[in-house]
């Protein structure tokens, strides 16, 4: 069945995932969806000094929206800041320091961002990472899981009220086509028990993010939940964590701007709000979570199983300074 799944998600992926794909789909976008002011308007976007987070920072800067540019690297973060100012014109970009991976210090990032600003409209979770040999955090959680799951479920749980008490909140996440070929595992969910393969790893991650935003959405009725595919997306993290394919593929690759084109979509346009909230996107349209015929789909008992692990993680390394309401 792996096998079945891999087949078809790279026969889809040719179709649909390259630049070829994204200029085929973009002949249906209506151009005044994104012909929009959001002056006055805050945005955190994880994972913003390069590629797509740094592509939607800055179509978000040029109309006009309050950006925070949350990053690893300081000198990249502020090279990247100087950048989106001197085209834009917009000097609302701030640089805010984390390593998502670090789940102690994202409760603590979160906590002090919501002390100082009162008000955040949309979270962009982009940031992401595939690492292919097994390696622990100081946090002692498995790397890939603890920046693309862990990371970014802390990240949402804390800043829910700052959002809810915003005008049309919206929480949007970065995930990958790949997660099309896994099925939730919630009884392994730091790779201890099965071979590691930090792109399968990652794919599982993907496809945790995407019942994470199924599972927020019924949760939290006020605020806009979506999780989308980029495509295939010339980035330094792909160049890096795979090498192989990006060679193979480069000049299918879609740019980082149209990689991030459906994340701007979904954070500034109205037709995105007119959506359901917890959906699957790929080029402004909803996609299906599985593969025909795939038996990707999890029973309510795994998502369960599932989500009380995250909670009880988040818990583990939350600083004990913080409220039990974090």
């Amino acid at each position: 069945m792996s096998l079945y799944r891999n087949i078809v998600w790279f026969i889809k992926g040719m179709r649909e995932y390259t630049r070829a794909g994204h200029e085929a789909a973009s002949k249906n976008f209506v151009a005044k969806d994104l012909d929009v002011s959001v002056v006055g308007r805050s945005f955190m976007i994880t994972g913003a000094n390069s590629g797509i987070g740094k592509a939607a920072a800055m179509a978000i800067a040029k109309k006009g929206g309050t950006v925070h540019l949350v990053c690893r690297n300081k000198e990249w973060a502020e090279a990247a800041r100087e950048e989106i100012v001197r085209e834009s014109g917009n000097t609302e970009i701030h640089v805010h320091l984390l390593d998502l991976s670090e789940t102690r210090k994202v409760w603590e990032f979160a906590e002090a961002f919501k002390k100082e600003y009162t008000s955040l409209n949309v979270l962009i979770n982009n940031a992401g990472c595939m690492v292919n040999q097994r390696e622990l955090t100081s946090d002692g959680l498995e790397k890939n899981f603890a920046t693309n799951t862990l990371g970014v479920y802390v990240l949402i749980k804390c800043l829910i009220p700052l959002l809810e008490k915003s005008r049309d909140p919206r929480v949007i996440t970065v995930s990958s086509g790949g997660m099309l070929v896994q099925k939730l595992n919630p009884t392994d969910l730091q790779t201890e028990r099965t071979t590691f393969d930090g792109t399968m790893v990652c794919a599982q991650n993907k496809r945790q993010q995407v019942v994470m935003t199924e599972v927020w959405a019924k949760a939290h009725p006020k605020i806009h939940f979506s999780v989308m595919h980029p495509g295939w997306v010339d980035t330094p993290a792909v160049a890096t964590a795979m090498p192989q394919f990006y060679q193979m593929m480069r000049d299918r690759l879609r740019t980082a701007a149209q990689g991030a084109d459906t994340v701007v979509w979904l954070a500034v346009s109205k037709p995105a709000m007119e959506t359901a909230s917890g959906l699957f996107f790929q080029d402004r349209r909803i996609v299906p979570t599985h593969l025909p015929l795939a038996w990707t789909h999890s029973s309510q008992e795994d998502v369960q199983v599932f989500i009380g692990q995250l909670k009880t993680l988040a818990l583990a390394v939350r600083p004990s300074g913080l409220s039990a309401n974090a």
